[in-house]
């Protein structure tokens, strides 16, 4: 059956050579999947300004459905949604402009959790001058059997693995 190429943005695979490969890749489907894979990252502002210049879809705002779906050139967004996004973009400006001024973060930010776990495994460390010691591995009770695991998966005694004499340090 030979190798597959499995394309995330399409979902599917198909035989990897040369040939196949650069068909589909450059296949409408593909380039459409893509796009929408990398829309789906875009920041608020930028979303706002592509939908302001576009005119409204007729037949989205008549129907509720368009022919085009995402790939229509006209703008499917109410001016209910674009209150929302335009709402939206100015919050993150002001928590930019915030963090910027050097003001307090508000609370549920990356950058506050940053911030807190800084300080937890700061003190750790400084209270705790040796590192601790891991707790044992230990299986959850009856799972799986000791005796079906092979020696390899087995866990070690509770003195650890012993040493053959001829590679102990001495």
């Amino acid at each position: 059956m030979g190798k597959r190429y499995f394309c995330d943005y399409c979902d599917r695979s198909f035989q990897d050579n040369l040939h196949n490969r650069k068909k589909h890749l450059n296949g409408v489907q593909h380039l459409r999947a893509k796009r929408v894979w990398y829309d789906l990252f875009r920041d608020a502002a930028t979303i706002l300004q592509e939908e302001q210049t576009k005119k409204p879809c007729r037949k989205f705002l008549q129907t509720g459905q368009c022919d085009f779906g995402s790939n229509c050139r006209f703008s499917h967004m109410t001016e209910q949604d674009l209150e929302k996004l335009s709402a939206q973009v100015q919050g993150e400006l002001r928590s930019k402009e915030l963090r910027q001024e050097g003001a307090d973060v508000p609370p549920g930010t990356i950058e506050d959790w940053l911030e807190k776990r800084a300080k937890r495994l700061s003190a750790a460390q400084s209270s705790s001058a040796l590192p601790e010691k891991p707790a044992p591995f230990q299986y959850p009770p009856g799972w799986p059997p000791v005796q079906d695991l092979p020696p390899s998966l087995q866990a070690p005694p509770p003195g650890g693995w012993p040493v053959p004499p001829n590679l102990q340090w001495g």
